[in-house]
């Protein structure tokens, strides 16, 4: 379980470098710029999400 955390962690960060690719920023907020943004931030709370996950885990084991 704990590879296939890291393997979804590192999805996440290469979900941000292609999006970050996308990103016009003349325009931000609109078109195809504004979908990039919205897949950063996803991405963004998915390694936040696994990474509590990760820290709880390793704090239920500790019990």
């Amino acid at each position: 379980m704990k590879i296939f955390i890291y393997v979804l962690m590192v999805l996440a960060l290469g979900l941000i470098v292609f999006n970050a690719t996308l990103l016009d920023f003349d325009g931000l907020f609109q078109g195809d710029s504004q979908i990039a943004m919205i897949g950063i931030l996803a991405a963004a709370c998915v390694l936040v999400l696994l990474t509590i996950l990760l820290i709880s885990r390793r704090i239920a084991g500790k019990k």
